[in-house]
């Protein structure tokens, strides 16, 4: 019997508290005993480091509220910023929303599994209050991480999986980078390479016949427009919210990405960066540009990719750079082509890296 979709307290709650005892943190290849291991922790309220194909989770039981909580406490997240939920299929997804809407399941037919993330009302009968975060809806998202759907298949249940990574710090597109923030936080992180995408999901929510993007990533508004005529912008995905805003999708209202050093945008041609940033440039300053850029500059330049996919997949890589070299500031250059489609991505990472010092030399 499937869960009714009518409000009521939830239940379900962890036998284990949050604890302050150091785990010994196993890094661990995805074979089948580990699977099994890991979905074990899981369902004895523990959270695992998980690979999938945008950025690593940190994944928990999404209706168990003591596992959840652990999430925040080990991320140090602020409670009001929701957790996207990870299902293994849509038996899984309408378990948790009683959501039918035909353009809504457009869609989930159209870009499941994969980085798609959708907004529906959830069913808090089931879900952790942790996971909601005070709203009445659910990002859910089902991957098409193998290794992912393999484990919410050995647990039965969906997990609750924000990325992996220290709140507000860049985010982990390696198993190494989710051991170097959380090593004896957390018992385990699954092993799945280098990730493939490397920003997180797009978020939507479906408002009658239209879709409106909370979140930009790897699905453009181009590719939406395919499945849904009306796709908009929300207001979100741009300019900086205050704390009192309500937001639903995670990454939009607190800061978020950044490295220790201060992260600058600079929106400008390739020649105007150059003469803006060149004289400021020392061991403690330094600038990203494209690949085939670097050479306008004798050093303290860092390049992430020739085009705007190589550049979603090596940002947080190259964020997590800076920090390794002990960089004081940091400017990354932006052009027009960060104004849409997956360049919006990189650019609403970007920005909130930046906590929005963004300087403007374009009109």
């Amino acid at each position: 019997m499937r869960p009714s979709c009518r409000n009521r307290k939830n239940r379900l709650k962890s036998n284990k508290g949050v604890g302050a005892l150091k785990l010994d943190t196993k890094l661990l290849k995805p074979t089948f005993p580990n699977l099994k291991f890991c979905a074990e922790l899981l369902k004895s309220g523990e959270i695992v480091g998980v690979p999938t194909e945008t950025v690593y989770g940190l994944a928990a039981n999404a209706f168990d509220d003591g596992a959840v909580l652990k999430i925040f406490k080990a991320k140090g997240r602020p409670h009001d910023n929701p957790i996207i939920c990870h299902v293994n299929g849509l038996e899984m997804f309408k378990s948790l929303t009683c959501e039918r809407s035909q353009v809504l399941f457009n869609l989930i037919d159209r870009f499941w599994p994969g980085p798609l993330t959708v907004v529906v009302e959830a069913n808090v009968a089931n879900l952790s209050r942790f996971v909601l975060a005070g709203l009445s809806t659910v990002g859910v998202r089902f991957s098409s991480s193998n290794v992912l759907n393999e484990l919410i298949g050995l647990c039965g249940f969906p997990l609750a999986a924000p990325s992996a990574n220290l709140s507000k710090k860049p985010s982990s597109t390696n198993a190494t980078h989710v051991v170097a923030d959380f090593n004896g936080k957390i018992p385990a992180v699954l092993e799945g390479g280098q990730c493939e995408i490397g920003v997180e999901s797009t978020v939507v929510k479906v408002e009658r016949n239209r879709c409106v993007v909370l979140r930009p990533g790897f699905i453009t508004v181009n590719m939406l427009k395919s499945v849904v005529k009306n796709v908009e912008l929300s207001a979100g995905v741009v300019q900086e919210l205050q704390q009192n805003d309500v937001v639903e999708s995670p990454g939009l209202k607190h800061r978020h990405y950044s490295p220790k050093a201060e992260v600058v945008v600079v929106r400008s041609e390739l020649s105007d960066f150059v003469s803006y940033v060149s004289s400021k440039l020392n061991e403690k300053v330094w600038c990203v540009v494209a690949d085939g850029e670097a050479d306008r500059f004798s050093n303290f330049v860092l390049t992430y990719g020739k085009n705007l996919a190589e550049q979603a997949k090596n940002l947080f890589f190259v964020l997590r750079r800076v920090d390794d070299l002990k960089i004081d500031k940091v400017f990354f250059r932006c052009s027009a082509e960060h104004e849409s489609e997956l360049g919006l991505a990189i650019y609403n990472r970007l920005i909130r890296a930046a906590n929005f010092n963004i300087i403007n030399f374009e009109s």
